[in-house]
């Protein structure tokens, strides 16, 4: 275990001498653009859940890692019902502790975005802690909100964000970091920072034109519109769309649904696969192939790959123990 996940620690220095290989092997080449180097999973060592130690007693984040056939889901779940769920300095610290402990966690194979708060995902940043703040407190708060859904963005695991209610501003923002998202047809979406004068500032401006093209991204960001779940999967904002159950989790119900999909594969596949997909997405086709290859390379030693072969030539499910 420690030797296939101390690799994958390697595995960017790998991949950027890959990035820079292709570079140079492309230079002068027609349409060639140079290599942007995009965030990707770091090696991941050992540390405790130290998260949640300064909640306040309403547990404004409640993380649980899930048992049984779901052993490997872990589900954040956003829990400020007084407030929506907006995003205040508490929450953001709370959540940079719950994703911090979550990338060093070995055993961790999928993470889940959800709100334990009915008919609402996250109503964005706080506002009325932010019209308390200073415009020196207000930059800095952006800051830090803007490196905690990074860090969403590069938990080396899948993510899905399970939209049940409302997501706007900064709640979409967090939602567009996950690597999923599904959405109840009901809920509501949008980026409506210009109706406030200004703009998204948590990734929204960079992620929704990747997500949905640009043309559409700055039609949805200058109007503030706001779609509901069956307008968002015509665009392509969320990848699957249900309807709402009484219980109102039905997206965290399909949601579940996926993670327990990829449970059976090879721990060590995923990550790779992930970092391949994100980091190969940020540059031209040769130099993300070099990067597919370094990635490739990075799963052959593993006890995970001869295990998987042997159950393919013995007709039985996989043992994988992320080695």
């Amino acid at each position: 275990m420690a030797a296939a996940l101390g690799g994958l620690g390697l595995l960017q220095g790998r991949v950027r001498l890959a990035v820079a290989a292709a570079a140079t092997f492309s230079l002068g080449r027609p349409g060639h653009r140079p290599p942007v180097r995009g965030g990707a999973a770091a090696a991941l060592p050992s540390a405790g859940r130290s998260y949640g130690s300064e909640a306040k007693e309403e547990e404004e984040l409640r993380v649980r890692y899930l048992d049984d056939e779901h052993k490997g889901i872990v589900v954040l779940g956003l829990n400020r019902s007084h407030a929506k769920n907006a995003l205040n300095k508490n929450l953001l610290k709370m959540m940079s502790k719950a994703v911090d402990a979550l990338k060093s966690d070995k055993k961790v194979r999928t993470v889940i975005f959800r709100s334990e708060v009915p008919g609402i995902f996250c109503a964005g940043a706080d506002l009325k802690e932010r019209a308390k703040m200073h415009s020196s407190e207000v930059s800095s708060f952006v800051s830090k909100a803007r490196a905690t859904v990074n860090e969403m963005a590069n938990l080396p695991v899948p993510t899905i964000a399970a939209i049940d209610g409302t997501a706007l501003g900064g709640g979409l923002e967090l939602a567009l970091a996950c690597d999923i998202r599904v959405a109840a047809s009901s809920a509501k979406m949008g980026l409506v920072e210009t109706k406030l004068a200004i703009i998204p500032g948590a990734g929204g401006t960079q992620r929704l034109p990747r997500t949905i093209g640009v043309s559409l991204a700055k039609e949805l960001i200058f109007s503030a519109r706001i779609v509901d779940g069956e307008e968002a999967k015509s665009i392509g904002l969320i990848s699957h769309v249900v309807e709402q159950n009484e219980a109102g989790d039905a997206a965290y119900r399909r949601a579940l649904a996926l993670a327990r999909e990829f449970l059976p594969q090879g721990p060590v596949a995923m990550r790779v696969a992930k970092l391949a997909i994100n980091q190969g997405m940020e540059v031209d086709l040769v130099t993300g192939l070099a990067i597919e290859e370094a990635c490739y390379a990075q799963t052959i030693p593993t006890k995970d790959r001869i295990e998987g072969l042997l159950a393919f030539k013995e007709k039985r499910p996989p043992r994988y123990k992320g080695e």
